[in-house]
């Protein structure tokens, strides 16, 4: 079989599986039509017909398949062929093409740290008169009774590299990664984190777009091994109460000729000119960038101090409370930004293309951080006096915050037709929608607070 991939807009994979004789040259010069209404954020039922125009270089085997299966991604098209701008993978390619365009960089190279949890069981429901939810862990202290009787359990904020007995997904996450190479995705190292049941397997960084397709493939391959080893698995930024959140720490450099960008020697972290200008332009456009870049109402239950939660917009060298840390190194190729603040909720195809715009306003404008106040601070942040916090600006504390800074300042988002006004209004009003859905809905901690008020 030939299974065909493409992404709607909030960054879920959806397939069509063809048999193998099915697919032919036709087929790549010609594209395959779909529903496009059927399309979480995609078109109305009477502009429905859409076409999907395939990748060849994406093919890899799946191996969760029982059937041996080739699986191809391929990117949205209108019926006449032309790009479609709610496609996620096409604003991907646009933002790359961009930035050849700028004339300030060739390539540049993306490595994402996504984190998430490995749960033994979840149930969850959601009704008019009923809400709830429920997940184990047998490495939790929740309820002995029921999944820690082994007594080699992790107390909350205190699983960051545990070995087995108490990391009791080690295995999982072992063949999850053998796995990952098996479909082409070179893995550096994986480890259990800092919550319970918390896991991050690290990938190699790679182009924009490629990026983003492995993002996608990671994802898939974490959620169905975790299944193969009787788990289920979540990217939830903050699915447990009092415990660490997952974020998907996302490393940025600019290249051009086979050179780093971003490094010059006896600077401070040893970073250009461009370097600073690029995370000015992050830092400044942030409270808008998290509209896609923590785009669900969970994410803000990461995002609030004392949970290593990157909530202050600054940047500093090797500080995990800043925003943007640049990790410390000699090394003119590995020198890079660290945007801290993602989640790995986010479509990747649209979080990576909005912070390049971001950071290339930056160098465009030539922003100066320290300037605009963005520091560098070499501080704990959580630790400062109250009159130095002061000056310090934070990330936005809600998703409708997030959605109404992106609507203030997206001018950015429009630079080369990367993104168009068309995408963004979508987003806003499909997220929105969303956010109404927690907000209007009664929380069951009210119950515990006020039944009886």
């Amino acid at each position: 079989m030939v299974d065909l991939r493409i992404v709607d807009l909030s960054g879920r994979w959806q397939h069509f599986s063809l048999p193998a004789t099915e697919v032919d040259a036709d087929t790549f010069a010609n594209g395959i039509p779909f529903d496009g209404s059927s399309v979480k954020g995609f078109r109305t039922i009477d502009q429905s017909d859409m076409l999907m125009s395939l990748d060849p270089h994406s093919a890899v085997i799946d191996p969760f398949a029982s059937v041996p299966t080739l699986s191809v991604l391929a990117d949205v098209r209108l019926p006449d062929g032309k790009e479609y701008g709610r496609d996620p993978r096409t604003v991907a390619r646009r933002a790359e093409r961009y930035l050849q365009a700028s004339g300030i960089a060739e390539t540049s190279y993306w490595g994402p740290e996504l984190e998430f949890f490995l749960f033994d069981t979840v149930t969850h429901h959601l009704s008019p008169n009923a809400a709830g939810y429920r997940f184990d862990s047998e490495e939790s202290v929740w309820d002995p009774s029921e999944v820690a009787d082994h007594g080699y359990v992790i107390r909350p904020k205190d699983g960051y590299a545990l070995l087995p007995p108490h990391d009791a997904t080690m295995d999982a996450r072992t063949e999850i990664v053998q796995m990952l190479r098996r479909q082409g995705v070179r893995v550096e190292m994986h480890h259990h984190e800092v919550g319970v049941a918390q896991q991050e397997i690290d990938i190699r960084y790679n182009t924009l777009t490629a990026q983003a397709d492995t993002v996608m493939l990671y994802k898939h391959t974490v959620r169905n091994g975790a299944r193969l080893h009787g788990k289920t698995a979540t990217f939830m930024p903050k699915p447990l109460y009092g415990d660490n959140g997952s974020g998907m720490h996302v490393h940025q450099s600019l290249w051009t000729g086979g050179k780093p960008l971003f490094f010059e020697a006896g600077r401070y972290a040893n970073l250009s000119d461009i370097a600073r200008a690029y995370l000015a332009g992050i830092l400044i456009h942030a409270p808008a960038l998290l509209a896609f870049t923590n785009p669900t109402t969970n994410s803000y239950r990461r995002l609030v101090p004392g949970y290593e939660a990157p909530v202050n917009i600054v940047f500093s060298r090797g500080n995990r409370s800043a925003a943007i840390r640049i990790p410390v190194t000699e090394s003119p190729v590995a020198t890079r930004i660290e945007f801290r603040t993602p989640d790995p909720t986010s479509n990747p195809y649209l979080a990576f293309a909005a912070c390049l715009l971001a950071g290339l306003d930056g160098v465009r404008r030539k922003l100066d951080p320290t300037a605009l106040g963005f520091g560098p601070v070499d501080k704990n942040i959580y630790e400062l006096p109250a009159e130095e916090m002061a000056a310090i600006a934070s990330v936005p504390g809600s998703l409708e915050e997030a959605l109404s800074s992106l609507e203030r300042d997206h001018e950015f988002l429009l630079a080369g037709g990367v993104f168009e006004e068309d995408l963004i209004s979508t987003w806003v009003s499909m997220k929105r929608e969303e956010a109404d859905m927690v907000r209007l809905r009664p929380h069951p901690a009210e119950f515990t607070l006020y039944y009886d008020a």
